[in-house]
């Protein structure tokens, strides 16, 4: 069931579970969950890529209207259990998701794969936000990578004088650097097609956001070996006290622990 307003039947058979996805182990979670009886999840997908890959069972696309609306939502629905499964650079769905939660007293727990560590070999470059890359950019390379998605990209829309590679899965809607090429492509990618990649466009610097996972993690490898430096944009801080888990496994245990 797709669309803004889909949302779980009544009367309630289990657990009422919303996951606020878009992430692999979002859909891991709710593939779990949603085969298990004792549990009635809907997903919700912010509507940011034309063709999502869907999870499993009953889906909500699109934004809720803030904290209240998503408040609102959940009260309706009769959400007994939140889990923020988002994108972890999706800060403000965070903060919304813990606010809401916290108000209506139901138990939230934000479900984060672990970030990437730098292996030998590796040049990293950590800045903690984009205006920072662009910056640091501008002192390190001509030729540029950029793998952070379309949002974001405005960021380097002033460097003049540089080349940049655009790779997202739908093309920005905001301003572009003067002088890029753009490839729309969704992973998984290679280190083979990575590193011809970097190879072909003679890139000698890779911008790229503290994701962490393997659908995309090729492209460090490929650096690496090519002595590329990556500048690596850290992960905005979770809300204090927030719980976390790593893998969709723990959140299912954890699941379980609150049925």
């Amino acid at each position: 069931m797709n669309g803004k307003r889909a949302s779980l039947p009544s009367p309630a058979k289990g657990l009422r579970v919303l996951i606020l996805g878009g992430t692999r182990e979002a859909r891991e979670l709710a593939e779990t969950a949603g085969r298990e009886p004792g549990f009635e999840v809907v997903s919700s997908l912010a509507g940011r890529v034309r063709a999502p890959v869907l999870p499993a069972g009953p889906v909500r696309v699109g934004g809720f209207g803030g904290t209240d609306g998503l408040r609102t939502w959940l009260s309706d629905n009769g959400i007994q259990v939140l889990v923020d499964a988002t994108h972890p650079f999706a800060a403000t769905m965070t903060e919304h998701a813990t606010a809401a939660g916290a108000s209506l007293g139901l138990p939230v727990v934000h479900l984060r794969r672990a970030g990437w560590r730098e292996a030998p070999g590796d040049r990293w470059l950590r800045v903690p936000d984009l205006a920072a890359a662009a910056e640091t950019v501008a002192r390190t390379g001509t030729r540029i990578f950029l793998t952070i998605g379309r949002q974001g990209v405005g960021a380097f829309a002033h460097l003049s004088g540089r080349w940049f590679l655009i790779r997202a899965i739908d093309p920005p809607s905001g301003p572009c650097p003067p002088d890029h090429e753009m490839l729309l492509a969704r992973g998984p990618f290679t280190v083979a097609d990575e590193a011809r990649l970097l190879a072909d466009r003679r890139i000698d610097v890779l911008v790229t956001k503290d994701s962490g996972g393997e659908l995309t993690a090729a492209k460090l490898t490929a650096a690496r070996e090519r002595h590329i430096p990556v500048v690596m944009v850290d992960r905005p801080p979770l809300p204090a006290g927030a719980l976390t888990v790593e893998t969709a496994g723990a959140a299912w245990d954890w699941l379980r622990a609150q049925a």
